[in-house]
């Protein structure tokens, strides 16, 4: 078992910046993939970004690329996204996700625990 709690979430205007941290307790954190997602209303959810065990491998979103990064500590069993330039269209709540795995995936369905989602809005 995992137990994965966000926080860092909030309201920050266009072009502002925000970093999201995810704290994992149970298994060893080091095992795992771990990944970011995120839900607007009325939406899908969406691929944000994954990261492999040692932080080597990184994937994003199209829609992140380049003003999004993720990391990881497992010293401290969290992970982060650091969220640059922010856009009306990244309101959404975050999650964040953990994949009992050493290979990296997009796929929501591959991701087996999840935290309860942290609010971020963005204002133009």
């Amino acid at each position: 078992q995992v137990q994965l709690v966000e926080s860092g979430g909030g309201l920050v205007q266009a072009g502002g910046s925000l970093r999201l941290s995810c704290a994992a307790s149970g298994r060893t954190f080091s095992g795992y993939v771990m990944g970011w997602f995120r839900q607007a209303p009325g939406k899908e959810r969406e691929f944000v970004a994954a990261i492999n065990w040692s932080g080597g491998i990184t994937y994003y979103g199209n829609s992140v690329k380049g003003r999004f990064t993720i990391s990881r500590d497992n010293a401290k069993n969290t992970v982060y996204l650091q969220m640059n330039s922010l856009k009306p269209e990244d309101t959404a709540v975050y999650y964040c996700a953990a994949h009992l795995s050493v290979v990296v995936t997009t796929s929501a369905t591959n991701y087996g625990y999840w935290g309860q989602g942290t609010q971020v809005t963005v204002s133009s």
